[in-house]
């Protein structure tokens, strides 16, 4: 029996294989990935290496053993997600997997955004395998935010469409604990997590972060759908993709990103990260 992670040179992925490496022997965490090459310093750690791809079902024939505990990390892939997840799930079931956990959305079927439907097709595909399984409903990562500064330093403005909505959102490393405890914990089978961080800010807080941590005025500036696509396309980003951030800052004015279970802090065994220390370690790599 091996704890698998799926994804694992991912941004998620990685953070989940740290967490595991500092409570149980290497020996027990096979890690799965497209590019052997791109893992080796893990398996130079003692981690096993199963080379497969979510968009080669063949590959995923043997990938899992009967008693695997496995992590299904959701494909970063907007649009394509299903038949990968699809895939995952027949080899899982194939093999006979003790645990299929995987990483969704906050909310699960209750999400009625575009982003979260690949997710809830995918939790229904799970519980219609009839594996055992763990639903890690994860809420936004702060780093969506503090990984794109560098244009909000330069216009002095948080540009967004949610209106005064709040995001309770957490570090991708605290959702990576989250992962590693319910991998390596007992009595999370059948278990639908709603993770997210302990306190939900609005927009207009996040940019007094920005402000008080570079010592400059950041405001928020909020604009209508329309103009926010306008802005993102005229960025570069893919209008597909546009629509989709457009979408989620519309779920965020409906509040449906600012649930506060509880259930991140508990399974982690601390409180989840402030934003400010995010924002502040954001600013000083920046």
């Amino acid at each position: 029996m091996s704890i698998v992670v799926t994804g694992a040179t991912g941004e998620l992925g990685r953070l989940v294989v740290e967490q595991l490496l500092a409570t149980v022997p290497a020996s027990e965490i096979a890690a799965v990935v497209r590019n052997g090459e791109k893992a080796a310093p893990l398996a130079a750690r003692g981690v096993e290496l199963r080379v497969a791809d979510y968009d080669r079902p063949e590959s995923l024939q043997n990938v899992f053993r009967a008693g695997d505990r496995v992590l299904l990390i959701s494909g970063s892939e907007v649009g394509r997600r299903v038949p990968q997840h699809t895939a995952v799930i027949d080899a899982a079931e194939a093999a006979g997997v003790a645990q299929l956990a995987y990483t969704g959305i906050l909310g699960g079927p209750d999400a009625d955004f575009r982003l979260a439907a690949e997710h809830k097709a995918t939790e229904q595909l799970i519980l219609d395998s009839g594996l055992p399984h763990t639903f890690l409903r994860n809420g936004w990562y702060t780093e969506n935010y503090t990984a794109n500064l560098a244009p909000v330093l330069a216009h002095g403005a948080v540009v967004a469409n949610a209106g005064d909505g709040r995001v309770a959102s957490a570090t991708r490393a605290d959702y990576a604990a989250a992962a590693a405890a319910v991998l390596t914990g007992e009595g999370h089978i059948g278990a639908a997590y709603e993770l997210s961080g302990d306190v939900a800010w609005s927009l207009a807080e996040y940019a007094a972060e920005i402000s008080k941590a570079t010592g400059k005025e950041i405001t928020y500036r909020n604009v209508p759908a329309a103009v926010h696509q306008e802005i993102l396309v005229g960025a570069g980003v893919p209008e597909f993709f546009a629509e989709i951030l457009v979408d989620v800052d519309e779920a965020i004015k409906r509040g449906l990103l600012a649930a506060t279970s509880g259930d991140l802090a508990r399974l982690i065994g601390r409180p989840t990260t402030p934003l400010a220390r995010t924002v502040a370690a954001a600013v000083a790599a920046a």
